[in-house]
């Protein structure tokens, strides 16, 4: 006599529907591909004015002596411009390399004076040798020297003066030949002064 088969019940049948489902969905998971990583941002930029090529110091700046580039904005300079326009004219205290940013210290002017040790005053002075002005730059340290007419030997007037600014040689157009700014204490100066009305103010190189 043939045995019956007793009918699965709805709960067993819905298990396995349950369990092929998961096994289909689980291998449409697996063949699918990954997602492709979000590209990287790219830093935030600000423009940035720079000298266009090699710059003299002294000599008054041109539309063609700047460029814009884009700095990322955690790498630009303090103190540099966005507009070049609004550097045209000024006049850079010391050498500037092309691509260099023209920040306002390297400028004469206030943002220079602003760096000033304190205690000190920025004090111009002009040189008799327009060869001796040739020979610094800015950031050395000098000794100025004055003779007065019929004077014996120099007298040194400052000491290990920081140089702020050694605009270039003087030109056919009336430059500032010979003239330096220098950082001195207040009494240094007004000696400084009263020395350049009455004596030949020349400097020496201290060691360092």
């Amino acid at each position: 006599m043939p045995r019956l088969r007793r009918p699965r019940s709805p709960l067993h049948t819905g298990r396995r529907l349950a369990a092929v489902l998961l096994a289909a969905v689980a291998l449409v998971l697996a063949l699918r591909p990954e997602p492709r990583p979000a590209p990287a941002r790219a830093p935030a930029t600000v423009p940035v004015a720079v000298a266009a090529r090699d710059l003299l110091p002294g000599a008054p700046l041109s539309a063609d002596d700047l460029l814009l580039l884009p700095f990322p904005g955690d790498l630009a300079p303090a103190g540099t411009a966005a507009d070049p326009a609004t550097l045209v004219g000024r006049v850079p205290a010391g050498p500037v390399r092309v691509g260099e940013p023209v920040t306002d210290v390297r400028l004469v002017g206030a943002g220079l004076t602003a760096q000033l040790p304190p205690g000190q005053v920025a004090a111009p002075i002009r040189l008799a040798d327009l060869a001796v002005t040739a020979l610094v730059r800015t950031g050395d340290r000098v000794d100025v020297l004055a003779t007065a007419p019929e004077a014996p030997a120099a007298e040194l007037v400052a000491a290990s003066a920081l140089v702020l600014a050694t605009p270039a040689a003087e030109t056919a157009t009336g430059g500032t030949g010979g003239l330096l700014l220098l950082a001195v204490d207040p009494p240094t100066a007004a000696r400084l002064a009263a020395m350049a009305a009455a004596a030949t103010l020349t400097l020496s190189l201290p060691p360092p």
